[in-house]
């Protein structure tokens, strides 16, 4: 003890001794930031932070194609993974800017912050909030080359790594505008630096919707991969929305428009009801940025909507007494895209995720308050049939009040027991334990002697549990299948749902390799997408991913996760003999290891593979689900007919 108190004294009168000066303030130059802390710019250097700089400079084509200078925009990935984004836009300015003395097309790639966004009427709106998007997608980048068509000339500059490798250089001449940018992500920044073609595919389609009239062609050239598509809809987000309910079955024909303005402002949005979903989905953006969070403009939709359809229920003679609907009840069944346009917006945290500024909910509540009335009263049928919906969906959420009601009652009388299949952990701290949901009892049960009991719940599910797609939230609570869960996990759901009284932080399925075990995690995950949605959000649903081989030679036993895991490993096994005999056999489902094997392949945190479930597309999420578990089945059976050679391995 006194030799840890005598270096404790040595520590802090070291840290006393040390003078905090000047000297110790670090100035990093240039685009050296963004290299030590490329995080900070692009959230992270991970698959999704390498697809952000294709979005980085997208966007600064979007805002030309905002500003009225652009129509058409092409996104490339090209043979070595490297990128070439082209538009038709004026082209990023080649005179000599004031404050450096250089080239304002230098500036742009190489120093933070400058940029035609902040103010001087560059642009009116801009979805690039920091003006940084250009010079950190160089600094990112092992090469980077810009070519600018203007002024009847060609302008070329290199650059590598943030540094100028050739200064502006006129190469030839041009009877065109506009702006080519071709970079290749650094391998020393980034975790991955391979591009996913449907990732750039279904951001370029939302610009696309997002800005009507304008067509945006997204081609992979890398050879075996070739394909390509153009998008362009004149309808913009009446489009949007009717590509969300393509397997959807609409509850009127046409997509409700409406749109206004207010000074430099404007606001569009779009919207149908679906009389076979009983979720909603909002998608909303501000200067095409997509805005997962809501904000003012999903504020002032949601007060319009509710105020509107009760005074209409009520002028049309449609509710009865006193009958009035609840925000929830005129949102049921509903998809909505709002897109809103503005000068100076403000965002909320570094990822833009929620819009802040206020005005823009006094807009949208002030447009669709007109605009959605006067619809009502040209098209009653189409009112009466939201109405009619509404109420349904009143009655439904009051019979899920009085369900809940009664299981709160019978949970107090029972003294809110847990599950009698589910084999609790030790630990209380919600932090530090894992909940194991486990599909079938013999793997439960190898699971239970498997487990560490200090941190580690079990909970087997047995048979096959309700389709929460097809069902409304009264027809959940009481059901035998998914009682369980929800009383485990004891956080709630719906409008009940707490997470602050959530048991467990890692909420892990684990389920068969094969089409039984991709069933039951669909529908797991399908209750927890609509009914406790913040335990995706909040990313405490994982997959397991169960090991699909195993290997042996004499005492050695090693296990695959995919057949070229498992090639290499018969390979390394056989040390170069082929002779050499090596045992492998395929794993038929959990329930056929015995618990060590299940311990050390599948659960064991120092070994096991999770695969974290994210709401990285809501949009897209939701329209998966609906495909593979609602009520249509053709588009469900086209998707299966589709994609049945790509599923290999069922666990990814």
């Amino acid at each position: 003890m006194a030799e840890e108190r005598s270096e404790l004294n040595q520590i802090n009168t070291t840290q006393t001794e040390h003078e905090y000066g000047a000297s110790e303030i670090q100035v990093l130059e240039g685009l050296e930031a963004v290299r030590k802390r490329p995080g900070m710019y692009i959230g992270s250097t991970s698959a999704s932070g390498l697809h952000h700089l294709v979005y980085e400079i997208v966007d600064n084509a979007i805002d030309e194609a905002l500003a009225g200078y652009c129509d058409h925009i092409t996104v490339e990935i090209l043979e070595d993974n490297a990128v070439r984004v082209t538009d038709n836009g004026r082209g990023v300015p080649v005179d000599i800017q004031a404050q450096t003395g250089k080239p304002a097309l230098e500036v742009v790639y190489t120093v933070l912050h400058a940029g035609g966004k902040f103010g001087g009427g560059g642009y009116k709106v801009s979805g690039g909030l920091h003006g940084v998007g250009g010079s950190v997608v160089n600094a990112l980048s092992e090469w980077m080359e810009v070519r600018v068509h203007k002024n009847g000339q060609v302008y070329e500059v290199k650059f590598s790594r943030g540094s100028i490798t050739q200064e502006m250089t006129v190469i030839g001449t041009t009877d065109r505008t506009g702006t080519e940018v071709v970079f290749k992500p650094d391998p020393e920044m980034f975790e991955t630096t391979v591009y996913d073609y449907e990732t750039l595919h279904r951001r370029m389609r939302e610009q696309a919707f997002l800005n009507a009239g304008v067509r945006i062609l997204m081609a992979d050239r890398r050879p075996g991969q070739e394909q390509e598509e153009s998008m362009h809809y004149e309808g913009g987000i009446r489009e949007f929305v009717t590509f969300i309910n393509q397997n959807k079955t609409p509850l009127h024909d046409s997509v409700i428009y409406m749109s206004g303005a207010k000074d430099d402002s404007m606001a569009e949005i779009a919207m149908q009801y679906c009389e076979d979903s009983f979720s909603e989905v909002i998608v909303s953006f501000a200067n095409n940025v997509h805005t997962p969070e809501g904000g003012m403009h999903e504020e002032g939709l949601k007060r319009a909507l509710t105020t509107v359809l009760n005074a209409y229920g009520k002028k049309a003679g449609i509710f009865k007494g006193e009958e009035k609907v609840s925000g929830d009840d005129c949102r049921e069944g509903l998809t909505c895209v709002i897109s809103v346009k503005l000068t100076e917006a403000q965002f909320e945290g570094q990822t833009k995720a929620k819009l802040g500024n206020s005005e823009m909910r006094t807009l949208v509540n002030a447009v669709v308050s007109d605009k959605l009335e006067q619809f009502l009263d040209e098209n009653p049928a189409v009112g009466k049939a939201i109405l009619e919906k509404a109420l349904m969906a009143n009655r439904a959420r009051e019979a899920a009040r009085k369900a809940r009601e009664n299981i709160r009652r019978k949970n107090a009388l029972e003294g809110s027991t847990l599950p009698g299949k589910l084999s609790d952990c030790n630990e209380r701290d919600p932090a530090l334990t894992e909940l194991y949901i486990v599909e079938g009892d013999s793997a439960g049960g190898s699971a239970k002697q498997g487990r560490d009991s200090r941190f580690q719940a079990i909970l087997p599910l047995w048979g096959k549990m309700l389709n929460v797609e097809k069902a409304r939230a009264d027809k959940i609570y009481g059901n035998d299948k998914l009682q369980p869960v929800i009383t485990a996990l004891g956080a709630g759901l719906g409008e009940d749902f707490d997470e602050s009284r959530l048991r467990y932080h890692k909420v892990i399925i684990m389920a068969d390799a094969d089409v039984d075990g991709s069933h039951i995690r669909t529908l797991l995950l399908t209750f927890f997408f609509r009914f406790m949605r913040p335990l995706i959000e909040r990313g405490y649903v994982y997959a397991a991913v169960p090991p699909l081989f195993k290997l042996v030679r004499g005492k050695t036993t090693r296990v695959a996760f995919s057949d070229e895991e498992r090639d290499a490993i018969s390979a390394e096994m056989r040390g170069g003999n082929p002779n050499v005999k090596v045992d492998i056999s395929r794993f038929k489902g959990l329930g056929e290891m015995d618990y060590e094997e299940l311990w050390e392949t599948t659960m064991d945190p120092e070994r096991r593979t999770l695969k974290r479930i994210t709401m990285e597309d809501a949009v897209k999420a939701d329209a998966i689900f609906n495909l593979l578990m609602g009520e249509k089945v053709e588009p469900r059976r086209a998707y299966i007919e589709q994609n049945a050679l790509k599923a290999v391995n069922l666990d990814y």
